[in-house]
């Protein structure tokens, strides 16, 4: 999300089973702010349904389908190395953890900065983390976001990996050290915008380079000998979130993903009138005239995605999160792993990171990355 602001009761696992009149009517019936969006849609085709395959080699043609839709959809994209040339700039110790300041040139004209955290008593190779920053229009942030307990209960850097797990993140474009470092050197959503402008431009789109440094970075997480290649997490809240069940559509190293605040259905964001609560950097262009985010999400099957968010986050609009669970969660069904896909949502919670979410995380990561060695 861009700019956004909560405690509960919880819905699990996931299907919205009893509450199908509900979204139907919600998704249905567009709030004012959102009547002339949704006219707009329906007069565009609407948006093609997406039914999860019943078999699991249909469902894994389908995947590829997608998939590769999804690549089509975010543009020309200029190819990555096999693995990024990467500069050490710093060591910092803290005791029983290393911190390593790195950057690596994207080849595509910027250098990306980021921070690997490794835990000192190792027995064998340990889980990665690839921890992805949020927005909230916080452009001086960033990276800096794994060692501030801001937008999470605690500061999610240390925490990590104290417990284990290798830990990486990177400034995503516009953010951190890179925010000023545009096309024309603006600065906050000027600068965004820029960056988006030209992108576009370019035949491709702004969260597609995005998405293209993460996974960048995840290459040089994944090469580090240090880490179990086979391990890898991914999480963040936000825009984070949006990066994790994105990264898992489009890369299956990816093993376990917690995306936390912010698990939109765009059909419903537009019905009700919230494409306002999303910065530039998100919007894909034609991926309506494809699917919605059910098809994204659904990539991520049968390997573990856990969804939080709080049913008074405008951002992600509840019908939405439901509607999502009932076409996506068929996959993992399929592929004979349904407790791989579990969504909560708590009542009375908006944009937030709470304790209880943090809680479910943690537990998340340790039964799906394995506990880490030296525990």
């Amino acid at each position: 999300m861009g700019e956004q602001g909560g405690g509960g009761w919880k819905k699990a696992a996931g299907w919205g089973l009893g509450l199908g009149c509900m979204v139907r009517a919600m998704t249905a019936d567009a709030t004012p702010q959102g009547s002339a969006g949704a006219s707009i849609l329906k007069s565009a085709g609407g948006v093609p349904a997406f039914v999860a395959a019943t078999s699991r080699e249909a469902l894994a043609r389908q995947r590829a389908d997608v998939r590769a839709q999804l690549w089509q959809a975010l543009g020309k994209l200029p190819p990555r190395p096999a693995v990024p040339t990467v500069v050490v700039r710093e060591t910092v110790d803290h005791g029983s953890w290393v911190e390593e300041r790195f950057s690596f040139d994207n080849g595509a004209g910027s250098i990306v900065p980021g921070v690997l955290l490794l835990p000192k008593e190792r027995k064998g190779k340990v889980p990665g983390i690839l921890y992805c920053h949020w927005h909230g229009g916080e452009y001086d942030g960033g990276k800096v976001e794994l060692f501030q307990a801001r937008h999470t209960p605690k500061e999610p850097g240390p925490e990590l990996v104290q417990r284990g797990y290798a830990v990486l993140a990177i400034d995503a474009p516009c953010f951190g050290e890179r925010h000023g470092k545009g096309p024309d050197a603006e600065r906050g959503s000027s600068g965004e915008m820029s960056a988006a402008k030209l992108e576009l431009w370019l035949g491709r789109s702004l969260w597609g380079m995005l998405l293209r440094d993460d996974l960048m970075a995840l290459d040089y997480l994944c090469s580090r000998p240090e880490v179990d290649a086979s391990r890898i997490g991914a999480t963040g809240i936000s825009m984070g979130a949006t990066r994790t069940w994105w990264l898992m559509a489009l890369d299956e190293r990816i093993r376990s993903g917690v995306a936390v605040a912010c698990l939109t259905r765009y059909e419903d964001l537009v019905a009700a009138g919230g494409l306002k609560y999303h910065g530039i950097y998100y919007y894909v262009p034609g991926l309506l005239g494809r699917f919605d985010t059910e098809a994204v999400v659904a990539c991520a099957a049968p390997r573990s995605l856990l969804c939080l968010n709080g049913d008074q986050d405008a951002g992600s609009p509840v019908s939405g999160i439901l509607a999502i669970e009932r076409a996506a969660a068929p996959a993992w069904a399929v592929e004979g792993r349904a407790s791989g896909f579990k969504s909560i949502v708590y009542p009375g919670v908006g944009h937030a990171y709470t304790a209880a979410m943090w809680t479910e995380m943690l537990g998340w990561m340790e039964r799906t990355l394995g506990e880490a060695p030296g525990r």
